[in-house]
């Protein structure tokens, strides 16, 4: 699971991927991608983790990467190396500046450089798009292939991002293999001054990154290194003098998270709590792969206690006695909080 950082030079954004993974990646620099892992906060586990005092506690865990580079530059474009990099990431997430910056000539402009960002996107994708086209055509392709990407090639031609076709409209299977950037899931961060940093989105910025199927969020950079060099016990009053109910990072994980579609399921017991993220949609046989694939091998079946329904009961036991266990087969589809216990047999 990666999301891959970007943005033109001065946005912040090698500060915003410092701060969330503890890194002290050095700023400016053009080198390879860097990588930092994070997890994901879930007050859910820390619950959990308190009832069962387990050996270990084991978030879901996300990995940010710093893509080096002048993403977005309307000089240069984005460099055939700069291109794979971006591709290579699972989810985007493009920091824009919004904050006066003595090292950047001229005024913060975020909406100007979200829309150089995306036409270059769609640019990108508009060529490979039209090269498959033409082979296909030529090579008297699947007919439902040369429908897919005569929709695809409209749609960017249009300058509407592909993540806006509805499952409905184009099959994703026809993009597997092509990597293109618009159709990624896309976080857009306004990294602002910090006397702004409670404030929400402007709102012709909102409604534009709207418009493109994205999401957005506002932060500041230098608070949220502030924020994450204090001790724990001294956050709380940080923020609220800041106007902040919880650190702007926590809710860039959680919303990168959200992102790439993902929920957690759980698995509890004395010596481990732990965090399980699957695909949205993920049935219980896949979701016993993710813990271990004699575990997909096989599966019998699926003990399942929703999280809720632990929490009002308070332990196993008391579920199972209130007849609230849930035994479910391998088509059952996990939910987000699900509790899980695997049978299998082999």
């Amino acid at each position: 699971m990666k999301i891959g950082l970007v943005g033109f030079a001065g946005s912040g954004k090698t500060t915003v991927f410092n701060t969330m993974t503890g890194l002290d990646a050095p700023v400016g620099y053009g080198g390879e991608v860097r990588l930092g892992t994070v997890r994901v906060p879930d007050e859910r586990i820390d619950e959990l983790s308190a009832i069962f005092k387990p050996k270990k506690t084991i978030y879901a865990e996300m990995s940010f990467c710093d893509v080096p580079g002048e993403h977005g530059s309307e000089k240069k474009g984005l460099s055939s190396r700069g291109l794979q990099q971006i591709r290579e990431q699972e989810a985007l997430c493009l920091v824009l500046r919004g904050f006066h910056n003595p090292a950047v000539e001229g005024s913060p402009a975020p909406e100007a450089d979200l829309e150089a960002f995306h036409a270059e996107c769609v640019l990108a994708d508009l060529g490979i798009v039209e090269r498959r086209l033409e082979r296909a055509r030529k090579e008297n392709a699947d007919a439902r292939e040369i429908t897919a990407f005569e929709l695809m090639h409209t749609t960017l031609e249009s300058e509407r991002p592909l993540r806006l076709l509805s499952e409905h409209e184009l099959d994703r299977e026809m993009l597997k293999g092509y990597a293109l950037l618009t159709h990624r899931p896309l976080l857009v961060a306004l990294n602002r001054d910090e006397a702004e940093a409670a404030e929400p989105l402007p709102a012709p910025l909102e409604a534009r990154i709207a418009e493109l199927g994205a999401a957005g969020m506002s932060l500041s950079a230098s608070v949220e290194a502030d924020i994450a060099a204090l001790d724990a016990a001294d956050q709380p009053a940080f923020l609220e003098d800041l106007g902040l109910k919880e650190p702007a990072l926590t809710r860039f994980i959680r919303t990168a998270y959200g992102l790439l579609d993902l929920i957690s399921f759980f698995t509890v017991g004395e010596d481990e709590v732990r965090a399980w993220p699957v695909r949205r949609g993920s049935n219980a046989k896949t979701a016993a792969g993710r813990i271990h694939s004699d575990l997909e091998r096989g599966f019998i079946r699926a003990e399942v206690i929703p999280y809720e329904v632990f929490m009002e009961h308070g332990s196993e036991a008391a579920v199972r006695d209130h007849g609230k266990l849930q035994v479910e087969g391998k088509e059952y589809v996990v939910a987000d909080g699900d509790i899980l216990h695997i049978r299998f047999n082999v």
